[in-house]
């Protein structure tokens, strides 16, 4: 019978072993689910990071608008005052002079200086004066280095 005591007292200890194995898959839960809770979270961030770079772009392009529409309306004042200078300039030169002949000269005057902004605009806006020699350049210079040091 002692020996069946010892035995049984052997048992408890095999089941607190096997008791033992029960915290690490419960470690090994904690663990996924911490994981799991880990990803969770990021998702969240990152929808919350994406919504309020939207809301930031969709506020950029709300102000660029209002400022397109102030620079357009500007321009238009603008516009009205130059052609009041025009005819101010036209009449007082109506005093020197006819005035269809005042009118010719001014109005003329204005289509040229016109025309000279058209073109030193045109110009800037040729397709050899928007590529970039500089990086091209640098890049070339880059690569036959590069040539060089494998030689």
């Amino acid at each position: 019978m002692a020996d069946g005591a010892q035995r049984e007292q052997a048992r408890p200890t095999e089941a607190n072993g096997a008791s033992q194995e029960v915290p690490k898959r419960e470690e090994g839960t904690r663990v996924y689910d911490l994981v799991k809770h880990l990803i969770d979270d990021l998702a969240i961030l990152i929808r919350k990071e994406l919504a309020l770079a939207g809301s930031e772009v969709s506020q950029a392009v709300n102000d660029t608008k209002k400022g397109i529409s102030g620079l357009v309306s500007g321009a238009v004042v603008l516009n009205s005052g130059y052609l009041f200078l025009l005819l101010a300039a036209m009449l007082g030169l109506a005093q020197v002079v006819e005035a269809w002949l005042a009118a010719l000269i001014v109005g003329g005057a204005a289509t040229i200086l016109g025309l000279i902004m058209v073109q030193a605009g045109k110009k800037k806006l040729e397709p050899s004066n928007l590529k970039p020699d500089r990086a091209m350049n640098e890049m070339q210079k880059d690569k036959e280095s590069i040539k060089g040091a494998r030689s």
